[in-house]
């Protein structure tokens, strides 16, 4: 008789500078409570036997619909104080993928992803295309200014007037939320969703909705989710290269997260984190910023969250 496999889940909610000192008491108990329901919503999916794809996409469902976080609602603004939010989620059974590029009325856009995934020919629909594609599979819309908070708002007049463009101007975050997770089965999956960066050209992509880059998942050696500046991420596609390392050189998920994390991105000056999850073993969280919200879970453990590099 098989075993079962013991299922686990991990998720991110950006990384970046994040100092005990600048974020309040109130403040960090906010993002800990989001970042447990986020958690609590995976694990009820994995605990009552569902899917790594189910699990994975209502992590970041839940991250999507807190505005504390950039992705969903509290996007990240573009230079002409519009949202464009891109995800991409990938089940590692068959490495099945789908992502999506610049939606302005998309409620989840990770929903979508996987519509693309599940209910298209294709991996990746962008802009007027992917929001034609949400209306023919009657995915849920609202008014763009449903996305944009007051606190973006100002962050984008901090930007502009600091003629700056910024993965999120809140202490240098890295804004992008993620899961990754394995399911009883032994199936593995990824997920990642973004507002982008504040004050980007409008149009302008990252890695979140680029399989490779930062979202990818493969049965055979683990599934990843990244956060971070997403250009660096891109160059170094580095999210399928630590499946690769892990299943052609045979390196344990640990060490190959950490030489792509913290040795490589540093020297083409990439700043970010990943999540990583394999076949067994406990979720890997690694990050070479002074932060990143996060949280994990393993079959038979307790829930850890963190916040700050310590």
């Amino acid at each position: 008789m098989e075993q079962k496999a013991r299922w686990a889940l991990a998720l991110h909610g950006g990384a970046g500078t994040i100092l005990r000192e600048k974020l309040s008491a109130a403040g960090e108990a906010s993002f800990r409570e989001g970042l447990a329901h986020a958690l609590t919503c995976g694990r009820a999916a994995l605990k009552g036997g569902g899917s790594a794809v189910e699990a994975v996409e209502r992590v970041v469902v839940a991250l999507e619909d807190n505005p504390l976080f950039n992705a969903g609602r509290g996007s990240v603004l573009t230079s002409q104080a519009t949202v464009e939010m891109d995800a991409a989620i990938m089940d590692g059974r068959a490495r099945d993928a789908g992502a999506v590029i610049g939606l302005r009325m998309v409620r989840n856009p990770v929903c979508l992803a996987r519509k693309v995934m599940e209910e298209s020919d294709h991996v990746v629909l962008a802009w007027q295309g992917a929001e034609a594609f949400a209306r023919r599979v009657s995915a849920e819309t609202v008014d763009p200014e449903w996305f944009i908070t007051d606190h973006r708002r100002k962050q984008l007049e901090d930007a502009r007037e600091a003629a700056m463009v910024t993965l999120d101007h809140n202490d240098g975050k890295y804004g992008t939320v993620g899961a990754v997770a394995r399911d009883s089965a032994g199936n593995l999956a990824a997920g990642t969703s973004t507002g982008g960066m504040t004050n980007k050209h409008p149009g302008r992509v990252g890695d979140t909705p680029l399989i490779g880059a930062g979202t990818y998942a493969d049965n055979r050696s683990c599934a990843v989710s990244a956060t971070g500046h997403g250009e660096m991420f891109i160059r170094l596609t580095v999210a399928r290269d630590i499946a690769a390392m892990v299943e052609y050189q045979g390196l344990d998920l640990a060490e190959a997260v950490r030489r792509k994390v913290l040795i490589e991105l540093p020297e083409i000056g990439g700043s970010g984190g990943v999540i990583a999850l394999g076949r067994t073993g406990r979720p890997v969280l690694t990050f070479n910023t002074r932060g990143m919200y996060r949280a994990c879970q393993s079959e038979g453990g307790q829930a850890e969250i963190g916040i700050f590099a310590d």
